[in-house]
């Protein structure tokens, strides 16, 4: 291949590397859970790419590299490919947006716009969940229902032996990746009883979310998460999940509400998938428990 076919590519390994030295660098410091690897990390990769020597569209370019970036990660750390799957919509928007803001500039001769506008939003949005003051709320609260024809002290003990989890009916989205809910034992809604589920496969190790039932009775129980040693625990932060029974003419209306604290950013991004999710597996639970 002659030398001015092979630089361009050549230099897009070169930043390739660079990128993946910067991810290194996230992970090491602990802040790949910040808006610094899911806005700052593809803009940084953006720019370089940017200007690149010999490409036609800085868009275009940006477009290759962003892939070849993302598939080298999916070659090297194969268990977590669904947080690249999920990252990358944000890589990709965010690398369009700075491609067409640099074709558009050089067919202008002005670079001010990006310069003194694009760059410093991106920037500054990067720095979401570095700091406090940078953060939103991260508390949130799902609440799902669940209609079943038994009477209120039946559902209450099937309440207490738990559910039987099917992973065929584990809905689709919960089965792209994360770590699947294999079984679950306990020892009853008394309080001071312990539950735990094991999670195994998709991403991550083996691990088990254990939780306390601290009130119990009257139709209502309540449980607080007293460890969470599953892959789970790297996107949110189970606090606790209550149950109400409500009775109604010809059987008795289960709610779930479960609290947990959303460790990724930006907000805007995470916070409806995790949601989503969140509410996905009470369906689920529920699900499997008034089958």
């Amino acid at each position: 291949m002659p030398r001015k076919k092979v630089g361009p590519y050549l230099a897009l390994v070169i930043t390739t590397a660079v990128v993946s030295l910067a991810y290194r660098l996230l992970v090491a410091t602990h802040y790949e859970q910040t808006a610094l690897m899911f806005i700052g990390l593809p803009t940084l990769l953006a720019v370089l790419l940017a200007y690149l020597p010999a490409s036609k569209t800085a868009t275009g370019m940006i477009m290759r590299g962003i892939t070849l970036f993302l598939l080298l990660l999916g070659i090297l750390f194969i268990e977590g490919f669904i947080c690249i799957v999920m990252a990358a919509p944000l890589f990709y928007a965010i690398g369009f947006i700075i491609g067409i803001f640099v074709d558009r500039s050089r067919v202008q001769r002005d670079m001010n716009r990006f310069r003194v506008v694009i760059l410093p939003v991106l920037l500054l949005m990067s720095l979401e969940g570095v700091t406090g003051w940078l953060s939103f709320p991260r508390d949130e609260v799902v609440v799902v229902e669940q209609w079943t024809s038994m009477k209120p002290e039946e559902a209450w003990e099937e309440l207490s032996v738990g559910p039987d989890f099917d992973l065929s009916r584990l809905p689709l989205f919960l089965r792209m990746g994360f770590p699947m809910p294999r079984e679950i034992d306990g020892t009853g809604l008394e309080v001071g009883d312990n539950w735990r589920i094991h999670f195994a496969g998709g991403e991550g190790k083996p691990g088990d979310l254990t939780a306390e039932v601290v009130v119990s009775g009257e139709g209502r129980a309540r449980v607080v998460k007293q460890d969470d040693t599953s892959h789970i625990a790297h996107w949110l932060d189970w606090q606790e999940a209550e149950w109400e029974l409500i009775p109604e003419r010809g059987g008795t209306r289960v709610r779930l509400t479960m609290r947990y604290e959303r460790l990724l950013d930006p907000a805007w991004y995470f916070k409806p998938i995790e949601r989503y999710g969140v509410r996905k597996a009470g369906e689920y639970f529920l699900q499997e428990t008034y089958q």
